[in-house]
């Protein structure tokens, strides 16, 4: 076995791209992971637009070109296309913790049967945030507020009426980026965000957010694989 372990992370946009450099990424590397996180391509584009057709592309492409590598995705439930594996199943159970396994497994399932032979079914490691990557930003509530100029008491009542940041729904009016963009004109995903993101830590994440917490350690385990 390596001494190390590559993961490429397909994630939808330049956002996610930062969060896996420079901040998750640094916290595998003491484990002797290494996390590459690439953009979903598009013709002439980079991020957005989620749908299956373009991300079951890539997954295809990266799994083919070595087979020493695992490969994740890191995209938001709100941005993906109904061409998606499972997305008419995750709309059915109620709570957020059964429409992400529900899309995962299709996910996982789908991938498995395009490229079996390149040994998907181990190899592939689905991951679909609930219900945007802002969710994360909710783990902390005081540094949230204090990153807006907002007091705590904003975000808590938020968190308090869905219950947990990745209950934050995927309501065009009530998703978390919405949210954020309602109560402040401060917030810039690439680059508040990140900030946010980076003050907050993983650590924090990982006790607020369960699902993300159940990724990474599935990240973590491929070290024993």
């Amino acid at each position: 076995m390596s001494d190390f372990v590559e993961v490429i992370v397909l994630v939808e946009g330049t956002t996610e791209l930062r969060f896996v450099k420079e901040i998750l990424g640094p916290v595998f590397s003491h484990q002797n992971f290494f996390l590459k996180p690439i953009i979903l391509k598009k013709p002439g584009m980079a991020g957005g637009d989620i749908k299956f057709a373009r991300a079951g592309n890539d997954i295809g492409l990266h799994l083919k070109q070595r087979q020493d590598t695992w490969l994740t995705l890191l995209v938001d439930y709100y941005g993906i296309r109904k061409d998606w594996p499972g997305y008419e199943e995750s709309k059915k159970p109620p709570g957020h913790a059964l429409k992400a396994k529900t899309i995962c497994q299709h996910t996982a399932l789908k991938v498995k049967e395009m490229f079996s032979d390149q040994d998907a079914g181990r190899r592939f490691i689905p991951y679909v945030s609930m219900y945007e990557f802002e969710a994360l930003l909710f783990s902390d509530p005081e540094v949230l507020a204090e990153a807006l100029g907002l007091k705590s008491s904003a975000i808590e009542t938020v968190i308090v009426a869905c219950g947990e940041p990745e209950a934050i729904n995927d309501n065009p009016n009530s998703a978390p980026s919405k949210r954020l963009k309602m109560l402040s004109n401060r917030f810039k995903k690439t680059t508040t965000g990140i900030e946010i993101a980076r003050s907050i830590g993983i650590s924090r994440m990982r006790q607020a957010c369960p699902l993300f917490d159940d990724w990474l350690n599935t990240l973590e385990s491929l070290g024993t694989a």
